[in-house]
């Protein structure tokens, strides 16, 4: 339920950035016909276009991590699980 959480928090940032980023009028800077017009900045969509693929990254190693749990303590209880990997 963690990385769920995580996971949902994530994307809502996101989706939060692409709300303030998206505005009317602002033409793509590759593809365009029209000539002066205002264009929109690229440098915000690669930092969340990056954003996303480290969320996936960071998603992936933490579900790596609870399998290996998983496979060690067969229990849900999280006490449990802390309890057995104490030194």
């Amino acid at each position: 339920m963690k990385i769920i959480s995580m996971d949902v928090m994530s994307t809502g940032v996101i989706a939060y950035y692409v709300l303030v980023a998206s505005r009317n009028g602002l033409f793509t800077p590759i593809v365009s016909s029209v000539k002066n017009g205002a264009y929109a900045d690229p440098v915000p969509q690669a930092v969340i276009l990056t954003a996303i693929v480290i969320g996936f990254s960071i998603q992936a190693l933490m579900l790596v991590g609870v399998m290996k749990l998983a496979r060690d303590n067969p229990t849900l209880e999280s006490n449990e699980i802390e309890k057995n990997n104490t030194p």
